[in-house]
């Protein structure tokens, strides 16, 4: 917790989102002893199980018990992929509450056997740097600047199961998590099976590449802050480039200027765009046209690659 989240930038309450299952209920046990009148736990239903309300209740007696000040929150989903939409309204509700209780941060309690499971699962999709980093050990929380903190991903599953055990707390079991027509209990379930697939291993690989994605971030901010320009002469506004970096750094500024320019691209669509300009030929992306050049460098007298980057002009109806 020193290193998630030090002393000194403290400014206000932990607030733990806890579910009712043993990974979150060790999560609050683990919190009290740690932060003594210090925490705050939401428990939020999805309204997706009847028993739902009786994980919530749960929450709140183990709360009562260790004198922590708790939240219920209900939620409600769009249409769509139900555990994409559950986790948006989940985290849209956690800030919601972190900001009415002005809470200094933000922890859940994805562990590392959840930190290998996710890094297999993403390898098998063939995930970029940023997929396979995994969930970050610090954060912050979507369209917020609360810290969003995992402390426990040094943990494995049994262990945090027996501290809830020993505190003679029966935790929710949630039959989703058993369910195969869930990639991720298909993966859990072969990880058991093949003892030689170290959980502890895999969540450190994927601590190792969260470092590299926090290298490649940082590059990718002086590959902004050096190679990207607003053309001001422009009719509409326009950015210019000298793409001379790494594909993986280039993907990253393509990325930003078009978010820059009002668009939305993901990196997968960044990197094609990026082979695209680099052939010479343009692209167009997330309602932004680019276009390929090359032009003499004056400061330094090389001729480099320069693409610019223009909102896409509508298209003629008739």
């Amino acid at each position: 917790m020193d290193t998630l989240w030090p002393e000194d930038e403290r400014e206000g309450p932990l607030g733990l989102a806890v579910s009712g299952g043993p990974d979150s209920l060790a999560l609050v046990l683990l919190g009290a002893a740690a932060f003594p009148g210090s925490i705050a736990v939401a428990s939020i239903d999805h309204g997706l199980r009847a028993e739902a309300a009786e994980e919530v209740a749960l929450v709140e007696r183990v709360c009562r018990e260790l004198a922590v000040p708790f939240t219920s929150i209900r939620v409600s989903l769009g249409p769509g992929n139900v555990q994409a939409r559950a986790r948006e309204a989940r985290y849209a509700a956690l800030v919601q509450w972190a900001e009415a209780e002005g809470l200094g941060a933000v922890a859940t309690a994805h562990h590392a056997d959840d930190q290998a499971e996710t890094l297999l699962m993403r390898l098998a999709r063939g995930s970029g740097l940023a997929g396979l980093a995994g969930v970050r050990a610090a954060t912050v929380m979507p369209a917020s600047e609360t810290p969003l903190i995992r402390p426990l991903l040094g943990f494995r599953k049994p262990e945090l199961a027996a501290i809830v055990a020993a505190c003679e707390i029966t935790p929710a079991f949630d039959p989703s998590n058993e369910n195969p027509a869930f990639d991720r209990v298909r993966v859990r379930e072969h990880l058991a099976a093949h003892d030689w697939l170290d959980p502890l291993a895999l969540a450190a690989s994927a601590g190792h590449l969260a470092e590299a994605l926090r290298a490649l971030e940082w590059y990718s901010q002086l590959d902004w802050e050096e190679m990207v320009a607003l053309e001001e002469e422009a009719p509409v506004p326009t950015y210019r480039y000298y793409a001379n970096v790494p594909r993986a750094i280039q993907v990253e500024t393509v990325c930003r200027i078009v978010a820059a320019l009002g668009g939305q691209v993901s990196r997968s669509e960044a990197g094609r765009a990026a082979d695209r300009l680099w052939r010479g030929e343009n692209a167009s992306l997330g309602g932004v046209l680019a276009t390929a050049g090359i032009e003499k460098v004056e400061k330094i007298g090389v001729a480099m690659r320069v693409w610019r980057f223009r909102t896409e002009p509508p298209r003629k109806t008739h």
